[in-house]
C-alpha cells in the first residue's frame, strides 16, 4: 500500500505478472495518488510493454475538482492501452468517460476502456485486448 497523504486515500498499486497494472483506491482520489499512477503507467510504457490497467474503485470515495481537472487535461501524460475498471459508481463512470473522451481530444489517441462487475471479468477482458493493441502498433524501424 501507499500512503501519500492519509487525509485523501491509500493507494494500493502493482505490476501483475500476467502484465496488468492493478490499481485500487482506498477514500478519496488526491493528486498524489494520480500522479503515482501516471508515473507507473509511464514506466510500463517505458519498457515497451502493452500498459493495461485494471482499477478496482469499488472503495474509492470521490475524485476532486483539482484531480479531474488535472486528469482532464493530459497533464499527466500517462499512456494507456487499455483500461478496465472495476465496481464504478454512476458518478465514476461518468468521470472516467469525461475524462477518456477529454484525453482522446487533446493527444489524438484514444484507447479502449469498459466497465466490469467482477475482476475475473475485466482480467480476462484486458488480457484479449494484446492483440488488438499490438495489431494497431507501427513496425518497430
Amino acid at each position: 500500500m501507499h500512503d501519500p497523504d492519509p487525509r485523501h486515500g491509500v493507494l494500493e498499486l502493482r505490476e501483475e505478472p500476467e502484465g496488468i497494472l492493478y490499481v485500487s483506491v482506498h477514500g478519496d482520489l488526491s493528486v498524489g495518488i494520480a500522479c503515482s499512477i501516471a508515473e507507473a503507467s509511464q514506466r510500463i510504457a517505458g519498457s515497451g510493454r502493452e500498459v493495461l490497467v485494471l482499477a478496482d474503485v469499488r472503495r474509492m470515495n470521490a475524485i476532486p475538482h483539482d484531480v479531474r481537472k488535472l486528469m482532464a487535461s493530459g497533464t499527466l501524460r500517462a499512456r494507456h492501452d487499455a483500461v478496465a475498471i472495476v465496481g464504478a459508481s454512476f458518478a465514476v463512470r461518468v468521470v472516467a468517460t469525461l475524462t477518456s473522451r477529454s484525453l482522446s481530444l487533446l493527444t489524438s489517441r484514444s484507447y479502449p476502456f469498459d466497465f466490469f462487475a467482477t475482476e475475473a471479468e475485466a482480467r480476462a477482458w484486458l488480457l484479449a485486448q494484446r492483440e488488438p493493441i499490438r495489431a494497431r502498433q507501427p513496425p518497430a524501424a
